[in-house]
């Protein structure tokens, strides 16, 4: 598992939902973060990421966006405070995914 420090942390911008609640949506961004070479046509690749700092507890609604800079399909599991994974599937089967760097944007409400 690879840490990955954060640039332009905590960046805010406040809101009011529909009850007039007040909070506060916050922003990590995590560029060029790697990722593996595929194993193969098809082949997913998987890439676990810890966030230095990690976002604080109590923090609701973690969204992770991930930009694959090549001709993939992103998607996340395991979003926790600490971090999460990124998996990577080439667009095409027949496609092996190299290795390549992703842009990563992190968000989460206060």
């Amino acid at each position: 598992m690879a840490t990955f420090d954060a640039t332009n942390t905590d960046k805010t911008v406040s809101f009011a939902n529909s009850n007039s609640a007040a909070y506060r949506t916050c922003f990590m961004k995590l560029p060029n973060v790697p990722n593996l070479i595929g194993g193969g046509a098809g082949a997913a690749v998987a890439t676990a990421v810890t966030l230095n700092p990690p976002i604080p507890t109590g923090a609701t609604n973690i969204t992770v966006h991930v930009t694959p800079n090549q001709d993939a399909v992103p998607f996340v599991t395991a979003k926790t405070v600490t971090g999460f994974t990124f998996t990577l599937n080439p667009r095409l089967a027949a496609n092996t995914l190299a290795v390549g760097t992703n842009d990563i944007t992190v968000s989460w409400d206060i």
